[in-house]
């Protein structure tokens, strides 16, 4: 079995990163000892049952070095005697020439703390994402002369500095990436394309069975003027494109008749409220901020159609492949969504779902009423998205390469690997 691994996390739990409690849990269900760091303490009101069922204990690094300066003062005093020391404070002067910002300090500071402060034993660091939280395990593992690994997901990799991720690239051991775009530009980075490795994230399908078809929605509806409920899940925030979604829905045509579901949190919800207000659809929107996974689950069953207008946000930032999608086609729902980032990988257009250009609400329009008006194609795209996230997305067949890097056993053939998409 191998050594136990800490786990370094940018906040824990986060209900809009599932995906990640997900793998933990079942990584500890194959053996793996996993300790849990996270540079930031909870916000969201509530939490999922995934994360009530991980073993692994929780450190809570401190988020801003001043609300326990005696805290990183120890863990200097501590820190600095370690030989890798010297080699770790070289890494990060050099960049801080390059970055110089409080953050760069503070992630020093926190990677004193942990490594500091790390458990006899630990044989491994682990990062999810490959800005900040890869910066303190990096810097860390430097100190305790301890491999490090990493899980780079979206945001990470589209804004973090190409200099920045080269050099993290060269000292790891190996990384993943949950989609074959991530996955192509990272490996052109990196010295040794072999040490990026593909591995979608997956779906626990216990948690997510098939709907009961007597249940509401999800059902052909009994003719194009039906209520039509359409369901979206995503923060309010700029990369998921939802200014565009409420502009398309203002452009539906007058005579039907539908109603807007919109589960998350997020910097834009009242802007995006005060728009659809603007737009004079307001009534027919319901919102109801961020969700636990029961509730979630919940909304996909009673809904008609699923919709995530993603796009490319200013500065760069974009989805992965939204792990929404899948959730949504695992209950037969059918999607419409952008061709943006990694989407296409998931969705076949006019096959699995429908895809339109990323920032043309009048497309999205267009393929919305479709979608409405046609309850047999509704049926149709959805039955088939949620064959394919059972043959292609499960998460125990996803999980196997990722797994095996861990030193643990693998259960079946992986649904991915680096050569498929090179």
């Amino acid at each position: 079995m191998p050594p136990p691994v800490a786990f370094v996390l940018k906040g824990y739990p986060r209900l809009s990163e599932t995906f990640i409690a997900q793998e933990i849990l079942a990584l500890e269900r194959r053996g793996l000892d996993i300790r849990i760091v996270s540079l930031r303490h909870p916000t969201d009101p509530a939490d999922h049952p995934v994360h009530r069922e991980i073993e692994a204990p929780v450190d809570y690094l401190p988020e801003y070095l001043g609300d326990d300066w005696p805290r990183v003062l120890r863990a200097w005093r501590k820190a600095r005697r370690l030989p890798g020391y010297p080699a770790a404070r070289a890494l990060w002067l050099r960049g801080l020439r390059r970055d110089r910002t409080r953050n760069r300090i503070r992630r020093f500071g926190q990677a004193l703390v942990l490594a500091a402060e790390l458990p006899a034993g630990i044989g491994r660091l682990h990062a999810h994402f490959l800005h900040t939280p890869a910066s303190v395990a990096r810097y860390a593992a430097a100190m305790r002369g301890l491999p490090w690994s990493c899980s780079a997901h979206a945001k990470d990799i589209w804004t973090t500095p190409a200099w920045d991720k080269a050099e993290k690239l060269a000292d790891l051991d190996w990384l993943v990436t949950c989609t074959a775009v991530g996955r192509e530009h990272l490996a052109d980075l990196a010295p040794d394309p072999t040490r990026v490795m593909l591995a979608y994230h997956g779906l626990d399908l216990d948690r997510f069975p098939p709907p009961d078809p007597a249940a509401a929605g999800n059902a052909p509806a009994e003719s194009a003027e039906s209520h039509v409920t359409i369901l979206s899940v995503g923060r309010a925030i700029e990369k998921k494109g939802y200014e565009d979604l409420l502009d398309a829905l203002a452009a539906l045509p007058a005579e039907m008749d539908w109603r807007f579901v919109h589960i998350g949190g997020g910097e834009r919800l009242a802007a995006l409220k005060a728009r659809a207000a603007g737009l004079g659809i307001g009534g027919r929107i319901e919102w109801l901020g961020a969700q636990p996974q029961e509730a979630v689950l919940a909304r996909y069953r009673t809904a008609d159609l699923f919709v995530l207008a993603s796009r490319i946000a200013a500065d760069g930032d974009r989805d992965g492949l939204p792990n929404v999608l899948v959730e949504a086609q695992s209950q037969g729902l059918a999607c419409i969504a952008t061709r943006v980032s990694a989407i296409p990988e998931l969705i076949r257009d006019g096959e699995t779902g429908l895809l339109v250009p990323p920032g043309e609400p009048q497309t999205l329009a267009e393929g919305l009423a479709r979608l409405i008006a046609q309850p047999e194609l509704r049926a149709r795209l959805g039955a088939a998205g949620r064959d394919r996230v059972t043959t292609a997305f499960s998460l125990e067949a996803c999980l196997d390469p990722i797994a095996a890097r861990f030193g643990l056993d693998r259960l079946e053939e992986p649904c991915a690997s680096p050569s498929t998409h090179r």
